[in-house]
C-alpha cells in the first residue's frame, strides 16, 4: 500500500466507523430521544442534529465500539440538553410576550363582543384579511405581497369579506 492509499484509508476509517455506529444504534438513539421529548416529532430532528454533530467531530470517535456508543450517546445527552434549554427559553418568552400584550392593550373582544363574534363567524380566510387591514395597518397593496397575491385579487376578496362581515353584524 502506497503513503497516499495509506493516508486516504486512515482518512475514510472514522467515516466508515461513524457510518457503520450509525446504523447501529440508529434506532436506539431515536427511542433515546422520544422517551424524552414531549412533542414525538422532535425526536427526529434531535437524531438529525446528533448526526450532524458526529459528523463534524468524527475525528473524536474512540476506536472502541462500546467507547463509540458511549460517546454516541453523551453527544445525544448534550444535543438534548441544548434543545431543552432553547424549549424553556422558547416557553418563558412566549409567556413574558402574553403577559405584557394582555397588560399593555385590550383585546378588540372586550371593547366590542359584538365584533368579536362576528369576526369569528367569518371564515378564516376573510377574517385574515380583515384583521391584516384593520388592526395590522397594512395596505391592501401590502396584504397583497404579503399574502402571496395579485392586488386585484385581495381587493375583490377584501370587499367580500367586509360584506359578509356586515351582515354578521346586522344578525
Amino acid at each position: 500500500m502506497t503513503a497516499v492509499q495509506e493516508d486516504a484509508a486512515d482518512l475514510a476509517a472514522p467515516a466508515v466507523r461513524a457510518t457503520e455506529l450509525v446504523r447501529a444504534e440508529a434506532p436506539a438513539l431515536f427511542a433515546y430521544f422520544q422517551r424524552r421529548v414531549e412533542v414525538a416529532e422532535d425526536a427526529a430532528d434531535l437524531v438529525s442534529e446528533t448526526l450532524v454533530v458526529i459528523w463534524r467531530r468524527i475525528d473524536a470517535l474512540p476506536p472502541d465500539p462500546l467507547e463509540a456508543r458511549m460517546w454516541l450517546f453523551g453527544v445525544a445527552r448534550r444535543v438534548l440538553s441544548t434543545y431543552r434549554r432553547g424549549r424553556r427559553r422558547h416557553h418563558a418568552l412566549a409567556e413574558r410576550l402574553r403577559a405584557e400584550l394582555a397588560a399593555s392593550s385590550p383585546s378588540a373582544g372586550s371593547a366590542h363582543p359584538e365584533l368579536a363574534d362576528a369576526l369569528t363567524a367569518l371564515r378564516a380566510r376573510d377574517r385574515e384579511l380583515i384583521l391584516l387591514v384593520h388592526q395590522d395597518g397594512f395596505t391592501l397593496a401590502e396584504v397583497a405581497r404579503l399574502l402571496g397575491g395579485r392586488p386585484a385579487t385581495i381587493r375583490s376578496r377584501y370587499q367580500r369579506a367586509r360584506a359578509r362581515l356586515r351582515s354578521e353584524l346586522a344578525r
